[in-house]
């Protein structure tokens, strides 16, 4: 990330990463009001990145370390010379005050979780929260605090264990919370991010979804030209949204290429397939590959495995169809901001793998193609956005998340036809009743798991031994956290019953109720 993403039409604020595990929230809360950011590490802050980046603010972000260590992250001291509004959190705060001449020491008493913060003095940084003497439930989450503020800095907020809950120099347009606004557990904080980027800084949060567009199309003809274009359609929101913008950008140009495994849900292979070449007439190629993946995955139950020979499979027929439509120059591809920003850690280091992820990024150097990624700028919420705008059927943009792999991760164990095809009637079942019940959109994923089980069951006074299925729906904001849907046991009853019924095989139905972490929202 040594270049920023976007062009200089738009006001920029920067967000300087400390290595916090919320760093993109910061992000996300930005841009919801309208203010175009970019998140990049404090040790690839240069002197002629911030000249060419000239961001109108600056956010300072938490961090694990500690100031106080000896080798702690600082705050590249060029950032104080840009004469710009900066607001640091956490550990951006203990930063701050220790470099600019105040202290921070160990906390006696951590905070972490939920703390009420008391306004102590009426300031812009909490224009429509509160006056001075209200109180506001906010998330901690530290163990040093801020023991001296420097010359200049004034105590705007307080809690029990933070004296310098909240702090500002007016001057120089310098503030610093110990608290996290950027999660939601702190209900005041996308206000208070707000009154930062548009009272404070003076922003006029020109970031829309149909500005984005149309810079979009016009960057996508500069770099493509008159040459063709592929695309890995899958039917997920992500490369529905390239596909659509592809096609009002260069037309013709672009050849869609979906690969069907064998593993989609139930009707979704001849939705896509309807919808990309007769309604937007895209050039689609539609490979039907079921039987070479699951003749590759037969007897195969350990899910990094699964995962992997479904990714090198997919690669090698990506790779023989593009030969096939020839001179195609440009790859693209539905890399998200979140991508890039994981792109580049605080710190260089490693971070641990969970699960191998399926995507076309995975395609070999050997086909020597440049890359299109026009949404790498975007979020998830952002993708959605841009796909209304774009006229995508609402049926593609709300779709909930689903995995590259497939419905072979909802098998654990051995893949087959039969239980595919098991898993996707009783997948469809559900579906059907949260559309019923209206709860498809409250919920940010949810999905049937075929268990590698059987249990014993009673069906018209005859012994039954068939199949365990297991439900799953989360609601999460970005991902990375979820938490189970709490179903009414009403719905519970009768989807089960549905199910049982209406899909021979299976005898039994669980409900899963783990949040993210510590399982996370796929079961492989």
């Amino acid at each position: 990330m040594s270049e920023h993403l976007t062009s200089d039409k738009h006001e920029r604020l920067l967000i300087i990463d400390f290595g916090s595990q919320v760093t993109k929230l910061i992000a996300r809360r930005v841009r919801e009001s309208g203010v175009y950011c970019e998140v990049h590490p404090f040790n690839r802050i240069s002197d002629a990145f911030l000249e060419e980046f000239a961001p109108k603010a600056v956010i300072l972000s938490g961090g694990p370390n500690s100031v106080t260590g000896a080798e702690s992250p600082r705050i590249p001291d060029r950032v104080f010379d840009l004469d710009v509004p900066i607001l640091g959190i956490c550990y951006g705060q203990q930063a701050m005050c220790d470099q600019l001449g105040g202290s921070v020491a160990q906390g006696l008493e951590r905070e972490f979780g939920r703390a009420d913060i008391e306004i102590v003095k009426d300031n812009a940084l909490f224009d429509d929260i509160g006056k001075a003497g209200s109180t506001h439930r906010v998330w901690m989450s530290h163990g040093d605090r801020v023991d001296q503020i420097p010359d200049g800095f004034e105590v705007i907020a307080k809690s029990a264990n933070a004296p310098y809950a909240a702090v500002a120099d007016i001057a120089r347009n310098y503030y610093a919370v110990q608290f996290h606004p950027e999660v939601a557990h702190t209900p005041i904080g996308a206000q208070l991010l707000r009154n930062f980027t548009h009272q404070i800084a003076g922003l006029k949060g020109d970031w829309t979804m149909a500005t984005f567009k149309e810079e979009a199309i016009a960057s996508i003809r500069k770099q493509v030209g008159d040459g063709k274009v592929i695309c890995g359609l899958s039917g997920g929101v992500d490369s529905s949204v390239v596909a659509v913008l592809l096609n009002e950008a260069i037309g013709d140009q672009l050849t869609c290429v979906f690969v069907d495994t064998g593993m989609m849900r139930k009707n979704e292979a001849e939705e896509v397939v309807s919808l990309f070449s007769k309604h937007y007439k895209i050039n689609l190629v539609h490979l039907e590959a079921e039987d070479e993946f699951l003749g590759l995955l037969e007897g195969v139950a350990d899910p990094e495995k699964k995962r992997k020979i479904i990714g090198k499979t997919f690669i090698e027929l990506f790779e023989k169809e593009a030969k096939k439509i020839g001179g195609a120059k440009f790859l693209a591809q539905g890399t998200l901001y979140p991508d890039v920003i994981e792109s580049v850690s605080f710190d260089g280091g490693p971070s641990v793998t969970i699960k191998s992820h399926h995507n076309v990024g995975g395609l070999p150097e050997r086909m020597n193609m440049e890359l299109v990624e026009p949404l790498r700028e975007l979020f998830k919420d952002e993708v959605r956005e841009l796909g209304r705008e774009l006229g995508l059927h609402p049926d593609f943009v709300e779709r909930h998340p689903f995995p590259g792999p497939g419905l072979a991760i909802r098998c654990p164990g051995a893949v087959s036809k039969d239980k595919l095809d098991l898993l996707r009637e009783a997948d469809a079942v559900y579906l059907d009743q949260i559309r019923k019940h209206n709860l498809y959109n409250e919920i940010w994923q949810a999905f049937a798991v075929i268990l590698p089980v059987q249990t014993v069951g009673v069906m018209g006074d005859e012994r039954t031994y068939e199949h365990v299925l297991a439900l799953r729906a989360v609601t999460s904001s970005d991902g990375m956290t979820a938490d189970y849907y709490p179903y009414s046991h009403d719905f519970l009853g009768e989807t089960a019953t549905r199910i049982i019924n209406e899909v021979r095989g299976v005898n039994r139905v669980v409900y899963d109720i783990t949040s993210k972490p510590p399982g996370t929202i796929e079961w492989e």
